[in-house]
């Protein structure tokens, strides 16, 4: 059989690859498994339910959770009967959802847990569309999910609700929080995610009953996309418990493959490094001997016999233990949501750890461009070949354009948004800059919107300099700045854990980090690394001045999107001062 729309990818794998375990999640300690079997029947129940609740095709339902396989199971069941999933971070404001709630008029409201369940009810207190809240965990006052399930007759056929779903059909409606502005409804079909799924098959180096391990939000269409792939090709997935707990569910669970953002890969990345110093003597000189090759490392380059025969120890001595940390079974990583540091994609591929760097955008279902497995197709600091089945060329100004069978079918609600997205011809606009490499390999320089101008007329692409800066083991944070002033400043939070351990050596006294910071030691050590990186960069590029902040970045004040991008206005407008004082000489 083929599959056109996402939900055949359910009978697809009952055919080809039924399994014991086709989605697990860890509960009170223990993996609960989910055969396909059981997967199905449980999808048919959501579809036969949310029947009986009156839903009608082209419905829009919620789903606010973190990952685990009811998430799945609802899913698929809104698919079966033509109606629409809302999928909503569960880190977004209240307002946040009831600002999608009323512009999606959503009629069921699928959460994980207590917490959700206040927000949710505070955010669709005057939503007139709604039906019911129902929650995946007991909590007090709200339906269960289970209740779905009561007085269905499992002998009703399913068939000609999914006979009257079309691949033209819209399958989910995404709201891009975005780095600025209100969220935006981005209407993805079947044929858009399937295009993809059937493209990324192609390339994805694992096989049917390897196991897949999950924890970028579903909500994401990164991790849903690739969740599809998985599906089609007779993979198992697994789910964290948690962010905190990765590390551990990594040994636990093996896995062959995984997907992240580079944000994740840096704190891994970082965590090794504070490993290796903690050592002494010889096991602390043979540790960085490894780092050291690593970061000479070159993908299709041989650097000579003794290179090779020094990088050969070094996996069998250090590295090992790193692929060990990732579950000693990783084939690859994909890499995706942000520009990944070439350090990184460097000593990673020198420890035997395939990274593939992708990019794409939610409007692009996601993918555009990714590195492959193969080395030969593999190229640090670019985001690699184009995907099969997709179109890109580079506009006059430098932007990245796209066309294909991957381009959304517009902005919900948005006619004249969507206008602007996509020309008369098809061709979406990422608002990125970027270049081919090669002929062949894709490279992101900036943002278009992210880019300023200096007095000077210079321009100033912020994104490659905050990626360089943040090598730096001293600097977790960093946003450049300087639109119409005489040179680029910078906002910088400072690595603490770092931070802490050089001023205990230091014999720096401090209380909090806002009198850490302070210090006139902390201050000239900053700008000492500041001015080591401040080498890559051309004179008009350099870093004059930055302030340091004691309070790093998150999600919960709006000063990251759920993919931890910058907000950048709202970092700008939190720190209005500060950036005024770094300019005042001037």
């Amino acid at each position: 059989m083929e599959f056109v729309r996402v939900f055949d990818i359910l009978a697809y794998q009952a055919e080809k690859f039924p399994l014991e375990d086709a989605l697990a999640s860890k509960v009170n300690g223990q993996w609960v498994k989910y055969s396909t079997e059981e997967y199905l029947k449980m999808v048919n129940a959501v579809s036969r339910g949310l029947l009986a609740q009156g839903i009608k095709k082209e419905d829009n339902i919620c789903i606010i959770s973190p990952n685990r396989p009811e998430w799945n199971f609802v899913e698929m069941g809104i698919q079966q009967i033509g109606a629409v999933s809302v999928p909503i971070y569960p880190t977004v404001t209240t307002d946040d959802f009831a600002y999608i709630f009323n512009d999606a008029q959503v009629k069921i409201i699928f959460v994980a847990n207590q917490e959700l369940f206040l927000k949710a009810k505070v955010a669709s207190q005057n939503l007139g569309s709604l039906i019911r809240i129902y929650s995946f965990e007991h909590v007090e006052d709200c339906h269960n999910w289970k209740e779905l399930f009561l007085n269905i007759n499992e002998s009703d056929s399913l068939e000609p609700y999914k006979n009257a779903v079309k691949s033209s059909d819209t399958l989910t409606i995404m709201y891009t929080s975005g780095t600025t502005g209100t969220p935006k409804g981005v209407m993805l079909s079947h044929a858009n995610l399937v295009s993809q799924c059937k493209a990324a098959s192609t390339l994805i180096p694992v096989s049917p009953g390897s196991r897949a391990f999950s924890f970028l939000p579903l909500c994401h269409v990164y991790e849903r996309m690739l969740s599809y792939v998985y599906q089609s090709n007779g993979l198992s997935i697994y789910y964290a418990e948690n962010l905190e707990t990765i590390a551990d569910n990594l040994k636990e669970v093996h896995p062959h493959i995984f997907v992240t953002v580079p944000r994740l890969l840096e704190k891994v990345y970082d965590k090794i490094i504070a490993k290796g110093q903690a050592l002494m003597g010889i096991k602390r000189k043979l540790f960085f001997w490894a780092v050291g090759l690593g970061m000479k490392y070159e993908l299709n380059t041989n650097q000579g016999l003794w290179y090779n025969l020094q990088l050969k120890l070094a996996n069998k001595i250090i590295f090992n233990k790193w692929r060990e940390a990732l579950g000693g079974n990783v084939k690859a990583i994909v890499s995706g949501g942000a520009a990944l540091q070439p350090r990184l994609a460097r000593i990673f591929s020198a420890a035997n750890v395939v990274i593939m760097e992708g990019y794409g955008l939610t409007e692009t279902s996601p993918v555009i461009a990714v590195n492959h497995y193969e080395e030969e197709n593999r190229k640090i600091s670019t985001v690699g070949p184009i995907f099969p089945g997709v179109e890109v060329k580079i506009a006059e100004d430098g932007e990245i354009l796209t066309r294909g069978p991957h381009i959304m079918k517009g902005y919900y609600k948005k006619p004249d948004l969507t206008a602007d997205a996509i020309d008369k011809d098809g061709w979406f606009k990422t608002g990125d800059i970027g270049e081919f490499v090669d002929g062949k390999y894709l490279k992101i320089t900036d943002r278009k919107k992210e880019m300023f101008k200096t007095s000077g007329g210079k321009y100033i692409a912020p994104g490659n300099m905050e990626n360089k800066f943040k090598e730096s083991k001293f600097i977790e944070q960093i946003m450049v700045v300087g639109d119409g002033q005489k040179f680029p400043a910078a906002l910088v939070v400072p690595a603490f854990s770092v931070l802490k351990d050089w001023c205990a050596i230091k014999k720096i006294d401090y209380s909090t980090n806002a009198e850490m910071i302070k210090k006139q030691e902390i201050v000239l050590r900053i700008s000492e690394e500041i001015e080591k990186l401040n080498s890559n960069f051309a004179q008009y590029e350099k870093i004059k001045r930055f302030e340091l902040l004691d309070t790093e970045w998150n999600i919960n004040n709006g000063e990251l999107t759920p993919t931890l991008k910058l907000k950048r206005k709202n970092i700008y407008a939190k720190n209005v001062a500060k950036i005024e004082k770094m300019y005042e000489a001037d």
